[in-house]
C-alpha cells in the first residue's frame, strides 16, 4: 500500500520538486509516463497549455448543435476535459469516442457521480446516498461501492469521479449537503470517504474530496448564493479539514474547493473560497501540503458568478492555485485573459506549467495515452448486472436502523399470539413494503395520505386499528430538507402518539433520518434513510426477524436517537427475501426457468403455475406464470391457492406424525393397531407404522369409493343432498353435502379392503405407492393428538410459523377467486371443482385427509420446509427436537427410495421424480395436480413447482411426459456457482 500511494503522488506532483527521474518513479512504465507528459506538454502551444485547464461542461441529451459546438472548441482549443452531465449511457459513449477523436490531447473525463452513474445518467443504477452509507458499520461495502462505481465509469470513458463528499454534516439546516455527507462524525466521514476513495483508486478511477474546506455547517446553497464561515483556522483544522487531511494522508489523488466565503482565511469582500490563493495555495498546497489535482467546484454557480463576471473567474480561479476548472464559462476570453496576465507577469509560466503537467500525470494514470474507443454494444446489461444489484441491495440492508426499540418487541417473534394491521402514510395500496409485510403473517392494511388533515378520518383509522395487538406504520412521502418539518404532519403525529397508547406501534421512516425528531414519543422506530424497492423488502425481513439490524445512526435527530445510536438484533431463522447472486445462484442461468414454464403453458400441459427457489434461508426466485385456467381472464400471481394435493401428505400428515414421535408419543417401529384398536382382527393389524410410512405395507394404491356412492342416476340421493343440513353434514362441493357417516363408511371400507398378494419367496412387501396409509395415520394421529388434526396443525404449526393460507377447506376463510380451479369433474360430483378438494376419497370425508385436502401457495410451503431444513426451528422457535427431520427424511432400507413419508431421489434413474443433480439427502413429494416440492440439505436448497395440470381433465398428463417439474430442477442446479 505504501508502495501504491507513493506512486500516485511521484505522478502527481507538480515540478516544484526537483528529482532525478530515475528516483522519482520505481519502474519503467513510470519512466514512459514521465516522458509522454513531457513531450505532450513541449507540443502543446502557449494558449494550448492554457486550454488543458479547462474542463468544459458536455451534455449527452441535447442536440446535434450543442454537441457540434463543443467538439469545435476541442479541436480548435485543444481543452483539457469534458464534464459529462444528464444524458444516457449509449449516447454518452458514442459521444466520449466523437471527442476524443477529435481532441489532439486526450480529453479527461470527469462526472459527479456521488451515487453513481444514476446522479447523470438515464437507465442506471441508483446506489445509496452518502448519509445511508454513513449508518453502515463495515466499511468493506462502502469500499465494494467505489469498485463498482469505477468498473461502470471505465464502461461510460469517466476518468474522474466527484466523489466522496467529505463535508462533515454538523447543521442539520444545511441546504445543499444533508443525505450527500457521510454523517456529523468527524472520523465516520473520514474513515467512510476513505474506504470509497480507495475503491475508485484501486481501481483505476481518480477519486475527488469536495468540498474542500468543508461545506458542512453552512443554512446556504452556493448554487445560489455565497455561503459564509466564520469558524478560525483552529476550529477547521480540528473540525472540517480533519477527513480531508485524513485521504491526503492515504493518497488522495483530487480535491474540490468548495464557493464559499471565509474570512478568517480570506477577508477579502464576497471573495469565495475556490477563488482565493490564500485559501487554494495558502491552506491547501502550502500548509497542508497537498500535491494532487484541484478542481474549483462549477463556476458558473451563483456564489461566484452574481460578484464576478465569467471571464474574471476563471482568471481568479487559476491565479488562485487551482488545476483545473470546472463548467467555465467564456473559454476563448478566458484562455487569453489568462495568456495576457502571463505575459504582464502576473501569472508565471512555471505555474502554469505545474498544473498542466499535473494534468497530463492524471491522464496517464487514467490510460489516456493509449486511448482506445469505448464499446456501447449491451452497455445497460454490462452497467446493470446482477453483482450491481446485489451490492445495491446490501448497502441499503446494512445501513438500516433501528433507532429505538423500547419494549424490545423488535424483532417480532411469536405470530400465533398476535394480530397484525399496517398503516402507510403517504404511499398507495398495494405498495411492496405492505406486500412484503404478508409474507411473514397475515395483515390487514390501511391507508392514508400523508397531506391527510381531517381528524375525522384519523378516529376512523383510530377504530379501525386499536384492537390489533401490533400496528406496523410505514412512513412514506418524507422530504429531505427541513422545509416543512422534512413533510410530517403533525395530525397524523398526534394520531399515532395516540394509537401508541392502545397498541404496540411499529414505525417505519423511510426517509431523511433528521426526521425521526417529530417521532422522538414513539416507543419503536425504525429508518430507511431512502425510499425504494430495497428499504420496502427489507424493513419487514429485519422486523420478522429474517434479517439482523445492524446499522447505525451517522447524525442527531434528537437526544434520544442521537448519532451512533442503533439497536442491533440477530436474525430468527425466518425466511428472507433476497437475490439468486446473494446465495450463489445465476440468475441469467435460472432465467431458463421462463423458457420451460412457458413451454408448458403453450402446450397446454398446465394453464398457469408458481415456481419458488430458496437458498441459504432466502427466497430467490419466486415468479407466477399463467393463468388460472386457458380462457386467460385470470393471470397467476404469488397470492394464487392451489390444491396440493399429495404435497398434503407432508405439509400436513408427517408435521403430525414427526411431532407425536418428536414427543415420544408415537413409536414408528410399532404396529398401527397398537393405537388403533379397530384394526385389531383386520388383515392390517400386523401392520408396522415404518412400513406404512414407507408404502411397503401392502395396502392397495387407491380405492374409488364414490363409486359405491353412486347409481346409474348419479350421486345416490339417501346419501348425498343439495343443503347442508343434518344429517347431511359433509360439504362435498359448496352445491354437494354427504351424510355424516360418510366418514366411518370410508373407514370401514378401508378396514376391510384387500391387501396386495405377496411376491413369491418374500416374507414382507415391497414398495408400492398407496394413498390409503394415509387415512390411516391422519386418523392415527388424531387419536394420538386428541384433535382433530386440522386445528392441531393451525394451532402448533402454520398460525405460528407465519403461514397465511395453508389450509384444508379454504373456501371457510379465503375468497374463490385466490384459489386456482381443478378438474371439471363429470363422473362423480359432475361440476368443475374449485375450491374444493379434487381427490374424491378426500372429499367424501369433507375435505381433511392425511392424503390431500390441503391447499397453498409457494410461500407457505416454503415456511414448512425451511423449518424442516433447519432441523426443526423457525422463527426463534425449536418445533422438532435435533435429529428428528433427518431420522424421518434419510432413505430406510436399499431397496426403497423412501424416507419415512417423504419421498426421496432415484440417483441412478433418471425416470425419478427428481433432478438428477440433487443430492442423496433430498427430500420431498409430488403431488397429482402438478404439484411438487424438494428440499436439499446438502445445498440449502428449497424447490417448489405449483399448478393445477388437471384443469378440466385430470387426464392431462403432458406436465410429466414432458419432465417440467424436474427440468426445472435441473436449471436450479445448473445454477449453482461453482
Amino acid at each position: 500500500m505504501i508502495k501504491k500511494v507513493f506512486i500516485l503522488l511521484v505522478l502527481l506532483v507538480g515540478t516544484n520538486i526537483h528529482l532525478n527521474a530515475q528516483t522519482e518513479v520505481e519502474n519503467a512504465d513510470d519512466i514512459s509516463g514521465e516522458r509522454w507528459v513531457d513531450s505532450v506538454y513541449n507540443n502543446l502551444s502557449d494558449k494550448q497549455k492554457i486550454a488543458q485547464m479547462f474542463m468544459v461542461a458536455a451534455y449527452s441529451n441535447l442536440n446535434e448543435s450543442h454537441y457540434q459546438k463543443l467538439e469545435a472548441l476541442i479541436k480548435e482549443y485543444n481543452i483539457g476535459g469534458l464534464l459529462f452531465m444528464q444524458g444516457g449511457p449509449g449516447r454518452q459513449i458514442n459521444l466520449v469516442n466523437r471527442y476524443q477523436k477529435a481532441a489532439p490531447t486526450p480529453l479527461l473525463i470527469g462526472m459527479d457521480l456521488e451515487y453513481g452513474l444514476a446522479m447523470r445518467l438515464d437507465s442506471t443504477i441508483a446506489f445509496p446516498k452518502q448519509m445511508t452509507l454513513g449508518a453502515i458499520k463495515n466499511e468493506q461495502y462502502i469500499y465494494n461501492l467505489g469498485a463498482e462505481i469505477a468498473r461502470q465509469c471505465k464502461l461510460i470513458g469517466v476518468h474522474v469521479n466527484f466523489a466522496p463528499v467529505l463535508d462533515i454534516n454538523s447543521n442539520p439546516n444545511n441546504p445543499v449537503i444533508g443525505l450527500r455527507s457521510f454523517g456529523e462524525d468527524k472520523r465516520e466521514v473520514a474513515e467512510k470517504g476513505k474506504a470509497f476513495m480507495q475503491g475508485l483508486q484501486d481501481n483505476g478511477i481518480i477519486a475527488n474530496a469536495k468540498h474542500f474546506p468543508g461545506h458542512g455547517d453552512t443554512d446556504k446553497d452556493s448554487h445560489y448564493s455565497l455561503p459564509v464561515i466564520n469558524h478560525d483556522l483552529r476550529r477547521l483544522h480540528k473540525m472540517e479539514l480533519y477527513p480531508f487531511k485524513s485521504l491526503m494522508d492515504q493518497g488522495l489523488m483530487s480535491t474540490m474547493i468548495a464557493h464559499m466565503h471565509i474570512p478568517t482565511i480570506d477577508s477579502t469582500k464576497n471573495l469565495p473560497s475556490t477563488l482565493s490563493k490564500k485559501l487554494v495555495t495558502g491552506l491547501l498546497k502550502e500548509s497542508m501540503q497537498f500535491e494532487g489535482l484541484i478542481f474549483t467546484d462549477a463556476l458558473n454557480m451563483r456564489a461566484v458568478t452574481r460578484y464576478f463576471p465569467p471571464t474574471e473567474v476563471n482568471l481568479m480561479a487559476v491565479e488562485a492555485g487551482n488545476d483545473m476548472l470546472l463548467f467555465p464559462e467564456n473559454v476563448p476570453e478566458s484562455i487569453a485573459a489568462i495568456l495576457k496576465n502571463i505575459e504582464n507577469g502576473t501569472i508565471s509560466w512555471q505555474r502554469i506549467e505545474a498544473s498542466v503537467k499535473k494534468i497530463l500525470r492524471a491522464k496517464y494514470w487514467a490510460g489516456l495515452h493509449q486511448f482506445t474507443p469505448l464499446d456501447h454494444r449491451y452497455i445497460l446489461d454490462k452497467l446493470n448486472t446482477p453483482m450491481a444489484d446485489l451490492l445495491n441491495q446490501k448497502l441499503y440492508e446494512k445501513s438500516v436502523t433501528i433507532a429505538k426499540n423500547v419494549s424490545g418487541i423488535l424483532p417480532i417473534r411469536n405470530l400465533e399470539t398476535q394480530s397484525f394491521a399496517s398503516l402507510s402514510i403517504g404511499s398507495k395500496p398495494g405498495n411492496l413494503f405492505q406486500k412484503t409485510l404478508s409474507k411473514y403473517v397475515n395483515f390487514k392494511h390501511h391507508h392514508v395520505s400523508s397531506r391527510e388533515r381531517d381528524i375525522d378520518k384519523y378516529d376512523q383509522l383510530f377504530h379501525q386499528l386499536k384492537n390489533y395487538k401490533t400496528v406496523v406504520v410505514g412512513v412514506h412521502d418524507i422530504f429531505n430538507s427541513a422545509r416543512k418539518n422534512y413533510g410530517t404532519n403533525e395530525v397524523y403525529l398526534n394520531f399515532l402518539n395516540r394509537l401508541q397508547k392502545v397498541t404496540e406501534v411499529i414505525v417505519v421512516v423511510f426517509g431523511n433520518p433528521y426526521s425521526l425528531r417529530f417521532f422522538d414519543e414513539m416507543g419503536h422506530v425504525i429508518c430507511t434513510y431512502e425510499e425504494n424497492k430495497y428499504s420496502h423488502k427489507i424493513a419487514p425481513q429485519i422486523i420478522f426477524g429474517a434479517l439482523a439490524s445492524r446499522g447505525h445512526l451517522p447524525v442527531t435527530a434528537s437526544e434520544e436517537m442521537s448519532v451512533h445510536l442503533g439497536v442491533e438484533t440477530k436474525p430468527l431463522g425466518r425466511l428472507g427475501y433476497s437475490l439468486p447472486e446473494d446465495v450463489g445462484l445465476d440468475s441469467e442461468v435460472l432465467k431458463r426457468i421462463d423458457i420451460i414454464a412457458e413451454e408448458a403453458i403453450t402446450d397446454k400441459a398446465t394453464p398457469g403455475c408458481q415456481i419458488l427457489v430458496a437458498k441459504n434461508g432466502a427466497v430467490v426466485y419466486e415468479k407466477s406464470y399463467g393463468y388460472l385456467t386457458y380462457e386467460k381472464q385470470q393471470a397467476v400471481t404469488n397470492e394464487i391457492i392451489y390444491d396440493l394435493a399429495s404435497l398434503t401428505k407432508v405439509v400436513a400428515t408427517l408435521q403430525s406424525i414427526m411431532f407425536l414421535y418428536d414427543q415420544g408419543l408415537l413409536d414408528v417401529n410399532q404396529k398401527a393397531s397398537h393405537y388403533l384398536h379397530d384394526l385389531k382382527g383386520t388383515n392390517k393389524e400386523d401392520m408396522i407404522i415404518k412400513d406404512i410410512l414407507m408404502h411397503q405395507a401392502g395396502l392397495l394404491t387407491f380405492i374409488p369409493f364414490w363409486v359405491k356412492t353412486v347409481d346409474e342416476q348419479g350421486l345416490k340421493k339417501e346419501i348425498y343432498n343439495s343443503a347442508g343440513s343434518p344429517p347431511y353434514e359433509i360439504e362435498i362441493t359448496p352445491e354437494i353435502y354427504g351424510l355424516h357417516s360418510l366418514q366411518d363408511s370410508v373407514w370401514h371400507w378401508i378396514k376391510s379392503s384387500d391387501l396386495r398378494p405377496l411376491k413369491k419367496y418374500r416374507d414382507k412387501y415391497d414398495y408400492k405407492y398407496s394413498d390409503l396409509g394415509f387415512f390411516i395415520l391422519h386418523r392415527l394421529a388424531e387419536k394420538l393428538l386428541n384433535q382433530r388434526m386440522d386445528e392441531f396443525l393451525v394451532q402448533n404449526f402454520y398460525q405460528p410459523l407465519g403461514m397465511n393460507f395453508l389450509s384444508y377447506q379454504p373456501l371457510k376463510k379465503l375468497n374463490r377467486r385466490i384459489i386456482a380451479p381443478t378438474e371439471y369433474d363429470n363422473y362423480f360430483r359432475n361440476s368443475l371443482i374449485h375450491g374444493t378438494v379434487h381427490d374424491p376419497a378426500a372429499a367424501m370425508i369433507g375435505g381433511i385427509a392425511g392424503h390431500a385436502g390441503v391447499f397453498g401457495n409457494a410461500n407457505d410451503i416454503a415456511k414448512l420446509l425451511q423449518m424442516n431444513l433447519q432441523d426443526g426451528i423457525y422463527g426463534g422457535t425449536q418445533y422438532f427436537q435435533s435429529g428428528t427431520i433427518n431420522r424421518f427424511t434419510k432413505r430406510q432400507i436399499k431397496d426403497n427410495r423412501r424416507g419415512l413419508g417423504w419421498d426421496k431421489p432415484e440417483l441412478e434413474d433418471d425416470n425419478g421424480p427428481t433432478s438428477l443433480q440433487t443430492s442423496p439427502a433430498t427430500y420431498g413429494h409430488t403431488g397429482f395436480t402438478g404439484t411438487a416440492a424438494w428440499v436439499d440439505p446438502v445445498n440449502d436448497l428449497i424447490y417448489i413447482f405449483l399448478s393445477n395440470r388437471i384443469y378440466p381433465s385430470a387426464n392431462n398428463f403432458k406436465l410429466i411426459q414432458k419432465n417440467i417439474r424436474t427440468r426445472i430442477q435441473d436449471i436450479i442446479y445448473q445454477a449453482i456457482v461453482k
